[in-house]
């Protein structure tokens, strides 16, 4: 499993060491050193939209101007996560298989742990 993120996230710490204390094999990728591809970007919406993939509570989106915002709804949101990787939610789990979660609530730990 890859588990992708920023390495100074708090949810993302926590994430890794609730993976390592169950045993849970992962690989961790830090958006910011390791932009994910168009490609990559395009499968996470395929699977999870936009409006899951997105944070909008990161101070980046807060930053976006409205007509930056806009491309939320139309073909360039790949290209706006990959200028602005930190509006990717976070952490995003991905099987190599292509199923993907994002978050790290209860659903998604329970779904982890089924792994």
């Amino acid at each position: 499993m890859r588990v992708w993120g920023l390495a100074n996230c708090d949810k993302c710490r926590a994430a890794r060491r609730w993976l390592d204390e169950q045993g849970i094999d992962h690989d961790f990728v830090d958006v910011r050193d390791d932009l994910p591809s168009a490609e990559r970007i395009e499968r996470w919406l395929e699977v999870l939209g936009p409006h899951d993939l997105v944070n909008r509570r990161s101070r980046t989106w807060r930053e976006l101007d409205e007509e930056q915002r806009a491309k939320l709804e139309s073909p360039d949101v790949v290209d706006l996560l990959r200028a602005n990787p930190t509006l990717i939610k976070r952490p995003l789990f991905e099987e190599p298989h292509g199923q993907v979660r994002v978050g790290f609530d209860d659903e998604v730990r329970t779904w982890l742990s089924s792994r």
